[in-house]
């Protein structure tokens, strides 16, 4: 073992630097040069022994041991150049000359030698190029031609003697069998090298598609499956058996199903690079059992094809097939959602600041120009000559637009602390039908002034509720004055409630202005009106039904809207009618809730036009 480790170290010192690192292309230079070199080493070597028992040698002899540096010299070509099928080519020369100087020194085409022609296309065959195997084919019959031809001429020397013909005839069908079973076993062992090589690497990928994350797919550009990788069974948890064919398609999303077949045809087609997101379903776990709140059926999946590259440029590109690269991406879509909910998330936040800053610009300005404007005149009275019964109504209007502030700024206070979960409430035992008529006999006033019939419908037979009855008249005088403030002079608004089931429900219905079907489902957003902030007749923070919502929240209960446009709008609130307090929580610990009761806009524009005319006049 170590003669040939040895052995094998001097090979691959001589070897090409393009022939290391191939094992097929090095097995195919040390079967070129070994051979060569050893016999040609072995043939100097024996020379000197064959002088001394043959004598003085012949010129022919001295041209055959000539010949013997020839291969030497082969195999530093192909160490120096790398080039295997020249040194082949080089080969099939070299030997083809010395059998033609043999040949016609010794008979021609009868010549021992002759038999030698038929191993130079052998010789060539360890190429493994047809080119190589041509030319020596074409080489060995066109040295065979011109010995034919030489012979029929008669330009060959004597023959030797028949017992010496015989003799060297022998020798070199010995000689030529003996050099084709050493090309034979060079051949197979060769073959033997190549097809080791082939297993190694089968092995080497098939460990890879094995051990690797993604899944490796072949597939016909119909997207049936020829060979999948077994890292699909981790992915999906179904055996390969299940998804060749068709059977991955059938677990590709109906939605993305066309996607994933284009992907596959154009790349099929075009002979390009394809990439696809699609999703697959997954197998549940075994054992495990699908449920509601189960793991998805499905993952998200990237993919990449490409075409596989035909045998031959005369392949069918109808029958081209495709191998693609499957990941698993479902990770990077939830947060690619998650991201796009953060964004959308912001960008109603910035909306909600919008709507914020608009609204509270107006509500604010307004009642602030009423105070600061009457305020002056109040001051300035002698010169304006404002006499008691004036300056009492400039008094009055300050007032009503300070309680206008102030129910604006304990809306948003409230608001505030809804949201940040500050906002207590405390049950106690009350009567909802007391409540609910006062609320409304509150509100009357203000339904007649518009010109509006306030209808209320609340029987006598009311069962006593558990709940803040503070709260319960906020969500009251919030919907009803809602209801007034958008329903046009001579509509009704019709305020009623009942029991059902274990529930108070109240219902506020208007014959108003409605609400747009785009707009129902946000009604509630705080700061949000119906309509567009700059354009809307009826001024206000939106803060309203906000409240509410949440005050219905926090007694545990629903409230739902139904609305069409210049048909009117109903306001469904269901509350338990036992709402049990919460543990540790004292009753002492009520938050204030004041009744958003605020001065309609066109009172605060009348004001305004008062103070203009009043300045004016003076």
């Amino acid at each position: 073992m170590t003669v040939l480790s040895i052995i094998h170290d001097c090979l691959d010192a001589l070897l090409h630097p393009s022939a290391r690192y191939d094992a097929l292309t090095r097995a195919r230079h040390r079967a070129f040069m070994a051979p060569r070199l050893f016999g040609s080493l072995a043939a100097f070597a024996a020379f000197p022994a064959y002088l001394a028992m043959r004598g003085a040698p012949t010129a022919l002899e001295v041209a055959a041991f000539a010949w013997l540096i020839a291969p030497i010299l082969l195999s530093w070509f192909l160490s120096r150049t790398g080039r295997y099928e020249g040194a082949h080519v080089l080969s099939s020369l070299a030997l083809t000359g010395l059998v033609m100087t043999v040949a016609m020194t010794t008979g021609g085409i009868e010549s021992f030698a002759a038999i030698w022609l038929v191993v130079v296309p052998l010789e060539a065959a360890l190429s493994a190029s047809r080119r190589v195997v041509a030319f020596a084919s074409a080489l060995a019959l066109a040295c065979a031609g011109i010995l034919i031809v030489i012979g029929h001429f008669g330009l060959l020397p004597p023959d030797a003697s028949a017992i010496s013909r015989s003799i060297f005839m022998a020798f070199g069908v010995a000689s030529a069998t003996l050099y084709a079973a050493g090309l034979a076993f060079a051949a197979e062992s060769l073959a033997r090298t190549s097809v080791a090589l082939l297993y190694v690497e089968e092995d080497r990928y098939r460990l890879l598609a094995r051990n690797m994350g993604d899944v490796i797919s072949r597939h016909s550009c119909n997207g049936a499956v020829q060979f999948i990788s077994p890292a699909v069974q981790t992915m999906l948890g179904a055996p390969v058996s299940r998804l060749l064919g068709h059977g991955l398609f059938d677990r590709v999303h109906v939605a993305d199903r066309p996607a994933y077949l284009t992907a596959l045809s154009d790349a099929a087609r075009g002979g390009e690079a394809r990439s696809v997101e699609f999703r697959l379903r997954r197998d549940a776990p075994r054992g495990g059992a699908r449920g509601p709140n189960s793991q998805v059926d499905f993952i998200w999946v990237e993919m990449r094809c490409r075409p596989l590259e035909q045998a031959s440029e005369t392949a069918d590109t109808t029958e081209a097939e495709v191998v693609a690269v499957m990941r698993d991406v479902t990770d990077r879509k939830i947060q690619e959602q998650a991201l796009d909910l953060a964004r959308t998330a912001a960008e109603q936040a910035d909306a909600s600041k919008t709507r914020f800053l608009a609204t509270m610009s107006h509500e604010l300005r307004t009642p602030l120009n009423a105070i600061i404007g009457f305020s002056e005149m109040i001051v300035q009275e002698d010169v304006l000559m404002v006499d008691a019964a004036r300056r009492k109504e400039y008094a009055q209007l300050i007032n009503d637009s300070g309680q206008h502030l102030l129910s604006v700024v304990n809306g948003i206070l409230d608001m505030s602390k809804m949201e940040s979960g500050n906002f207590e409430i405390a049950p106690e035992p009350f009567a909802p039908r007391a409540a609910l008529l006062n609320c409304c006999n509150l509100l009357a006033l203000k339904a007649r002034e518009n010109g509006i019939d306030l209808v209320t419908r609340a029987p006598e037979d009311l069962p006593v509720m558990t709940g803040d009855p503070r709260a319960f008249k906020q969500i009251v005088l919030n919907l009803v004055a809602n209801a007034i403030k958008f329903t046009e002079r001579g509509g009704t608004v019709t305020v009623s409630a009942g029991v059902e089931g274990s529930r108070l429900v109240l219902r506020i219905t208007d014959t108003g202005v409605g609400i747009a079907a785009d707009d129902l489902k946000r009604i509630g957003d705080p700061f949000f009106q119906a309509g567009k902030t700059y354009q809307r007749r009826h001024e206000g923070t939106g803060l309203g039904l906000s409240i509410v919502k949440s005050l219905v929240g926090l007694h545990a209960g629903e409230m739902t809207v139904q609305s069409k446009l210049d048909e009117g709008t109903t306001v469904t609130v269901a509350l338990p009618l036992a709402l049990a307090p919460k543990a540790g929580q004292p009753s002492s610990n009520i938050a204030t809730l004041t009744p958003t009761l605020r001065s309609p806009a066109h009172e605060q524009e009348k004001h305004q036009e008062q103070f203009h005319q009043v300045k004016k006049s003076a």
